[in-house]
């Protein structure tokens, strides 16, 4: 019939723009010069996979895998948040370096860094 015609045509469609897009993704995941827009590629990938997973629940029409899509986006998530924790923990600071400007001719010059931890102690001459 002509809803098993529409039925059939949307799922092929969707099929076909998931494609082009999980392309696109693995391209922005091996060019991403720094590691958060790695991380969003590996976020995007999970989102495409719940859509492929769900395409093809519709278009089987078994049910299960709607669980399954649902406990891959769980996964997902707490992966996404893990590797933020991750990224903010190590800190970012050699990336921030390759971005920053060169100093100009009118620019202050950086400041310091700051010197953390013991302070030094003169050593006694004799002694102890």
């Amino acid at each position: 019939m002509i809803s098993d015609w529409i039925l059939n045509a949307a799922t092929s469609l969707s099929l076909a723009v998931l494609s082009a897009a999980l392309l696109v993704t693995l391209v922005r995941i091996v060019r991403g010069p720094t590691l958060p827009d790695r991380v969003l590629g590996l976020d995007m990938l999970v989102a495409i996979a719940i859509g492929f997973i769900a395409v093809i629940a519709v278009k089987t029409g078994f049910s299960l895998y709607i669980d399954i899509a649902i406990a891959l986006g769980l996964v997902g998530f707490l992966a996404t948040i893990a590797l933020a924790r991750f990224i903010l923990t190590r800190g970012l600071a050699p990336e921030r370096e390759a971005r920053m400007p060169t100093a100009s001719a009118g620019a202050k010059p950086a400041p310091k860094p700051i010197k953390t931890g013991r302070p030094n102690r003169r050593k006694r001459k004799g002694g102890r």
